[in-house]
Parts: structure tokens; sequence; C-alpha cells
């Protein structure tokens, strides 16, 4: 009955309607903006922005798996990135199966730990393929025995070293997996009402697939939030594309070798006279002795230098730069 007008009320109206106080094309026109309802248990602290620029973070780490991981399992690798969003970690862990394969990984210099899930279907392919199998998984799942967790560590260590390189734009982080937990009880890393991110990439082993998720904390991830932006992230690699480009470029023309010659003299003389000649011949050339030689780099008169010798090897000694203008 909230929205029921009294009779004072709509004499009110009326008479300010009539008096030009109230427009009533204004009031028409004047519709309420809709109102979103927030989460107080879900703060949004990751915008699509941010989804975004580690989707794109992470197909570079797709990139790094599927060239790498065949030098364990001498098999073809296959990785794409399935989507990312955004939870509070208590979902995430109440997603999760036991057995499962959950690597807890140091995330230096940013603090705190990020969570690299991986499919068991993945992981006892994994082990079958290291022992000599076609890679398939079990029939039926089961908990991983020491010596399996042992093998799977030596992958999934070398999945968490590959982090540095797609991150580099962002921060020069050192990752590093301290364990692999096979129940998720244990590895409560982070308040269960913490936001979360969640990078989902899909792994295909042969004939086999599953699932691999990253969940990055924003605790962890809050001191390099602002570089998680597209334009930035673009913009960095530009730059150090370009860095890497000279410095490579650099580091090669560094190590190339190229022939030097230094010319005595030129002389002109017949082929009679050439064959004819002996030990002991001598054969006049069109420079003196205190004259200045031309000092060759590849076909490019590079330097004028005199004669002279380095111990008993026969040397010159530089005396000027010919310049590109020269």
């Amino acid at each position: 009955m909230g929205d029921v007008l009294s009779q004072n009320e709509i004499d009110n109206l009326l008479n300010a309607l009539t008096s030009g106080e109230l427009d009533a094309e204004e009031i028409k026109n004047n519709k309420e903006k809709p109102v979103k309802n927030y989460d107080f248990a879900r703060p949004s602290k990751f915008s699509k922005e941010h989804l975004r620029t580690m989707e794109i973070i992470f197909e570079h780490y797709g990139r790094l798996l599927s060239t790498n991981l065949p030098i364990f399992l001498r098999k073809n690798i296959q990785v794409e990135v399935m989507n990312s969003e955004a939870v509070t970690y208590m979902e995430f862990s109440n997603s999760l199966s036991n057995p499962v394969l959950l690597g807890v990984v140091d995330f230096s210099p940013l603090e705190g730990n990020i969570i690299v899930e991986m499919a068991s279907n993945l992981g006892f392919a994994m082990v079958d393929r290291m022992l000599g199998g076609e890679g398939e998984p079990l029939d039926k799942i089961r908990d991983f025995s020491e010596i399996e967790l042992l093998l799977i560590e030596r992958v999934m260590t070398s999945c968490v070293d590959l982090l540095r390189e797609p991150w580099e734009n962002v921060l020069d982080v050192h990752p590093r997996l301290e364990r692999i937990e096979t129940n998720s009880q244990f590895a409560q890393i982070i308040s269960p009402s913490e936001m979360i991110a969640i990078v989902t990439v899909n792994i295909k082993i042969g004939d086999v697939e599953g699932l691999m998720n990253i969940c990055l904390p924003f605790i962890t991830l809050e001191p390099v939030m602002d570089k998680l932006n597209t334009k930035f992230w673009y913009s960095s690699q530009k730059e150090k594309a370009g860095e890497n480009y000279s410095e490579a470029v650099e580091a090669l023309i560094t190590h190339a070798k190229i022939p030097v010659t230094a010319v005595l003299g030129n002389s002109t003389i017949t082929v009679a006279d050439f064959s004819q000649l002996q030990v002991g011949d001598i054969v006049r050339l069109d420079t003196k002795v205190d004259q200045e030689l031309d000092v060759f780099v590849g076909d490019i008169k590079k330097f004028q230098a005199l004669p002279g010798a380095s111990g008993k090897d026969y040397a010159v000694r530089v005396t000027q730069i010919i310049r590109e203008e020269q």
C-alpha cells in the first residue's frame, strides 16, 4: 500500500503541475536507473581486462608446454586455453575430487602461493608413458604411489619453471614447486572466502585429454594488478622484443669471423716472368718502405697501417681509420 497516494498528496501534485513547478514530460522521461546487486561474499576484484590478460599470458605458457613436455613424454602434446573466471577459493576447493594432483607453487617475489591442479587421468598417463607404456590412463582411479608422485613431480617441476617466461612482461618471477598434494584439504593456501582467478588449460597427450587449472589468488597478484592489462602487456612485450632482437643481432655480429688483409703493395709482371720466378727473385712493388699500407676488412678498405713485427710474426700498426664518407 506504500505506492497509494493520499488525497492531500494528489492535490499537491495537481497544483504543482498546474503552476508549472513540475514538468509531466520530464517526469515521464526520467526513468529509474537499474541497480545491480553487490555480493559482498564475492567482491569483483578481477575485471574482464585482468582475466583477458591472464588468458594471453597462459596462451604463451601453453605454447611452451606443447614444445617442452614432449621431451619427457616422447609424445605429441596439444595445449589450449579454455577460459578464465573469478571465483572464491571455497568454490574451487569444493569442486575438487580425491585423489587430486595439486602443485603448491611459491610465486616469488610475490607473497603467497599459487596452485596448479592437474587432472588425475593426465597424471596416470604421464606415469605410464615415462615407464615405457603407451600413455594410457587407468580404468579405475586410485591413489598415487610414492614412485608415481616422484615421476609426476619431475614433470610438474618442469611445467612450473616454464611459468617464468610468460610472466616476465609483468614481473620477473621465480616460481618454485614446493610440494604436491593429493588431498585438497591439505592445500588451503588462503582463506576460503578469498577471491581467486582460475585459468583452465586443456592438455591432450596422444588420445588422453584432461584439464589443468591454474589458481591465482588476488592477494598474491595484488601488487601487479595494475600491470595486468592488455595495453601494458603488449607495450612491454614490444619493447622487450625489440631489445632482444638488437641484442641477438649484436651477439651474432660479435662472434662473426671476417678476413682482415693488409696489402703490402701491387706489382704487374708478364706471365712469362711469373712462370720463371725462382727462390730469391725480387718483385718490385709500387709502395715504399715508410709508406702506409691499406688494410681491408672483407672487401672494404677500412684502415691505414704501418708494417712491423710482433714477436716472430709480421704485424701492422693502425694509424688511421677510414670513415664511410672518405
